[in-house]
């Protein structure tokens, strides 16, 4: 007997953990796999809706009694650099843009760790080791780029290989989502962060995409505060993408009814249509 069925992905939920943005807090995602034909069409579905990449899995924090977490793009058609970032792109203007496809090296690998050794020393990723750096950027059953930096005053036969930065960025159908960057972290002064994203807009506005997405801005959190300096930012927030006005309209403070039961949310996931599949019996 032949059943012709819907295809749809199947949504799991993380055990609480430790919010890695606010002290004191437990977080826990919503998510589901990446994989198959219809990978690309789901990851640019869920992420209009708030999901961020992670190899092969798209989650959404989706905290019992937290939603300060709020997905952010930058609006291309809407962001004009400030003073401050007119300054950041002549501090970096010597650069030299490289993207190639998603691969690991070790050149990669030993900026990475110096990243995190002076950055992050004791997040989640403060262990990984070359090989699950490897996954990190290999494992992508979508459209992936890495796009490096290097700086002519940079020793191209050192450790790092010449480079100064480096973002992992997904090419959505509408927009450029930087899934992770990371950079030199002697060259902080330099504002590496801030340029790559500056870039970022400037790459999908080469290219005709209207948005760069930026993971999460989290209110009350000083690791995720420089998102909102961006003009054209939106967030994500109650269903839809609305313009960041005032940040400081914005609340971390827990709510018992801030988050909707995981049913109801997964109910209100539009997903794209991938047709139907054939299964045999």
């Amino acid at each position: 007997m032949r059943h012709t069925l819907p295809l749809a992905p199947q949504f799991y939920v993380t055990a609480p953990q430790p919010c890695p943005y606010l002290e004191g807090r437990m977080e826990r995602k919503l998510f589901t796999a990446l994989q198959g034909d219809s990978a690309e069409k789901l990851n640019d579905a869920l992420s209009k809706q708030g999901f961020r990449r992670s190899q092969n899995v798209l989650y959404r924090p989706s905290c019992a009694e937290c939603s300060a977490c709020l997905s952010a793009r930058i609006d291309v058609s809407k962001f004009a650099p400030s003073r401050s970032q007119k300054r950041v792109l002549k501090r970096n203007a010597a650069l030299k843009r490289n993207a190639s496809s998603p691969w690991a090296t070790e050149e990669q690998y030993a900026l990475f760790r110096d990243y995190l050794d002076s950055r992050h020393a004791s997040g989640g990723m403060a262990d990984m080791d070359l090989f699950e750096f490897a996954a990190m950027v290999e494992e992508t059953p979508i459209r992936s780029r890495l796009i490096e930096y290097s700086h002519p005053d940079d020793d191209p036969t050192g450790p790092r290989g010449g480079l100064r930065a480096v973002s992992l960025t997904d090419v959505l159908d509408d927009g450029l989502s930087m899934v992770y960057s990371f950079f030199a972290p002697e060259h902080a002064a330099d504002s590496l962060g801030t340029y790559i994203i500056l870039d970022h807009v400037e790459i999908a506005r080469s290219m005709g995409l209207p948005y760069v997405y930026l993971g999460y801005w989290v209110p009350g959190s000083d690791k995720m505060g420089y998102k909102a300096r961006f003009s054209g930012l939106e967030i994500y927030t109650l269903g839809d993408w609305v313009p960041l006005t005032d940040p400081e309209a914005y609340t971390s403070d827990p709510h018992p009814l801030a988050v909707a039961p995981i049913a109801e949310q997964v109910a209100r996931i539009t997903l794209p249509d991938v047709g139907p599949v054939r299964r045999d019996r």
